[in-house]
């Protein structure tokens, strides 16, 4: 006989068995579609997560397009900027060249060039006039994406004239050592880009130093790069002859973190109102442009150098690559000058005839078309300006050739998008030159042209 506890297990097996029946059945029936419901959601998900990387993907394009953007409306405002300020700003620099020159003139009559203190000022003002001219050019440049223009350089006679600026701006307290182990050798550079290396370097060093000052080294050497030299792989450098610039602080020196992002744009060590953080990205950037390498080195309280691997130009002779003539040619011809901004006229028209030119001053072209139609042969050459008013002088140029056609001009500007050299050949100019002028410039361009005629 079978105990009560017995028929209950029964009973439950018998429970279980018919639920598994139902869920076997229940199973059988709804399987297939389940799975192909589960197939459609995974797809689904698939398709949702591919959507979500496109749209990411679009942001990210977006937001890099609109940067693009934002840089180029950056510098077309840029390049307007330049352009609008280039004009007067050279000029005002033809007025402080100009004036310049002729105070020197005026100077070395009663004093020794060597021994005078006020002419070898006014030769600083000069260097840095021209440094300043240049500069307006690259802003133009710059504004254009176009490529700085590059000349066979005496590396040494650039850094030696940018030591002779940056020291008026260090205190006493810097002193400055100089070790230069190379004199002819020359880089293919630009003479502003590298000055802009050597005032960078000078002024980051004057900081690190602090108010106490110190010691500001500043070395060229050469070296060689082999190319099975250690050097050549962990500097990255292609083998040959380099110039290899030094400046060296025994300031406060850098932790290891810090030089790591010392050549990033806008990262700075000074407060806000001691610098900008642009500096060393900027002669970075020069530095790769030479296609050369700038590398630095420091310890904490050890001092930091920068050297700085320029390629040596070894194509070209140094004395066949720059040769300057020290003699200004003079003349005695007739000139009818013609400028709108009186300072700037006047300037010149006293700069050419201390060249020994006589010289006919109009700030109107109005006037100076007048003058000429009277008067048409008692004139050899004439020098205008181009952004004047009422009428340009490109548009003056084409009048006075109507009246005489062999009349040599010579257009000049500080700045315009309606004219340059090609355009002012082609209607008839002679010569076209940019604004500002050195004396010696303006000296050999007015002799070219006048000893060029027929």
């Amino acid at each position: 006989m079978k105990k009560p506890s017995d028929h209950k297990t029964n009973r439950e097996q018998l429970r279980q068995s018919i639920i598994g029946l139902g869920e076997k059945s229940i199973r059988k029936s709804y399987y297939p579609e389940l799975q192909q419901r589960i197939a459609e959601l995974e797809q689904s998900n698939r398709e949702l997560q591919e959507e979500i990387i496109e749209r990411q993907e679009a942001q990210a394009s977006a937001k890099k397009l609109a940067r693009q953007l934002q840089q180029s409306q950056k510098m077309e405002a840029i390049g307007t900027l330049a352009g609008g300020i280039a004009h007067d700003f050279n000029n005002i620099l033809s007025a402080i060249i100009g004036y310049s020159e002729l105070a020197q003139l005026h100077m070395l009559s009663d004093c020794d060039r060597k021994t005078c203190a006020a002419a070898k000022d006014l030769d600083r003002v000069l260097l840095a006039s021209e440094r300043a001219k240049e500069l307006v050019r690259q802003i133009l440049t710059f504004s254009r994406q176009q490529d700085y223009e590059r000349t066979p350089l005496k590396l040494s006679q650039v850094v030696t004239d940018a030591l002779s600026l940056l020291r008026s701006s260090l205190p006493q307290s810097v002193e400055i050592r100089t070790k230069i182990e190379i004199e002819d050798e020359l880089i293919m550079g630009n003479a502003t880009q590298i000055h802009q290396i050597v005032m960078n370097l000078g002024t980051n060093a004057k900081h690190a130093m602090g108010e106490g000052g110190g010691i500001l080294t500043v070395e060229i050497d050469r070296i060689e790069i082999e190319p099975i030299d250690e050097k050549s792989k962990i500097l990255q450098l292609a083998p040959g002859p380099y110039l290899l610039l030094k400046v060296c602080d025994n300031g406060c020196g850098m932790e290891r973190a810090m030089l790591d992002k010392i050549f990033d744009p806008y990262f700075t060590t000074k407060p806000k109102d001691q610098g900008t953080g642009m500096g060393l990205a900027v002669v970075h950037g020069i530095v790769k442009s030479h296609n050369g390498l700038i590398t630095v080195y420091s310890e904490p309280g050890k001092g930091t150098s920068f050297l700085v691997y320029l390629p040596q130009l070894v194509d070209l002779p140094a004395k066949k690559t720059i040769s300057y003539s020290k003699e200004i040619p003079l003349g005695t011809e007739r000139i009818l000058l013609i400028d709108d901004e009186a300072m700037v006229a006047r300037m010149q028209g006293r700069l050419l005839e201390s060249l020994g030119y006589i010289v006919t001053v109009k700030t109107d072209p109005f006037q100076a078309l007048e003058t000429f139609t009277d008067v048409p042969q008692d004139f050899d050459v004439i020098l205008t300006d181009m952004t004047m008013p009422k009428m340009n002088g490109a548009v003056l140029a084409q009048h006075l050739l109507e009246i005489r056609d062999d009349i040599p001009i010579i257009l000049c500007t500080g700045f315009s998008e309606l004219i340059n050299e090609t355009k002012a050949l082609a209607i008839g100019v002679r010569a076209f030159a940019m604004k500002p002028l050195m004396r010696k410039s303006i000296a050999a361009l007015v002799r070219k042209v006048l000893d060029s005629r027929p």
